[in-house]
């Protein structure tokens, strides 16, 4: 098998949220490579369900031989293992692992939709993603990462954070 790029997205608005990137990072690293790429850590406001804490997100890169659905099942256990609860869609969360890219790969599983269907439309997302891989070209819309943060719609403030 050949490697590819895993890009995920950390979020995290609950405890420790500097430890909580720190510790899903790690975690990752145990079952793909050390971070190939790591971006700054950016605050935003909650998007989606408004009334919740700031949120803190960074996006990380890795290589993996690992199928897709595999790595969905790790994300979720190192999820669950850092202590989300799923209680409402887009509520509070410990940590959360959104799996972006795999490579080039188009995936459409009833569980899982590889680009990140949302990529395109959040800012938070976005940002971080242009600040490590401005080049990259999305494989279902075949336009760079950079073009997509210049015509973005959403207008979600996302701020470098300064701990």
């Amino acid at each position: 098998m050949i490697a590819k790029d895993l890009v995920v997205l950390l979020g995290t608005n609950q405890g420790d949220r500097v430890l909580n990137l720190n510790k899903a990072e790690n975690n990752l690293q145990k079952h793909f490579s050390n971070t190939i790429l790591k971006s700054s850590i950016y605050q935003t406001a909650a998007w989606g369900l408004e009334n919740q804490p700031i949120f803190l997100n960074q996006v990380l890169v890795f290589s993996t031989q690992k199928p897709a659905l595999e790595i969905l099942e790790i994300c979720q256990s190192i999820e669950i293992q850092l202590g989300r609860i799923r209680k409402e869609k887009w509520g509070p969360r410990v940590i959360d692992i959104d799996i972006l890219f795999l490579g080039a790969e188009i995936i459409h599983h009833p569980t899982l939709i590889i680009p990140h269907p949302e990529i395109i439309n959040r800012r938070f997302t976005l940002l971080p993603l242009v600040e490590i891989l401005p080049d990259f070209v999305h494989p279902t819309t075949e336009i760079s990462l950079s073009q997509h943060l210049n015509t973005c719609i959403d207008k979600l403030e996302v701020q470098l954070f300064i701990a």
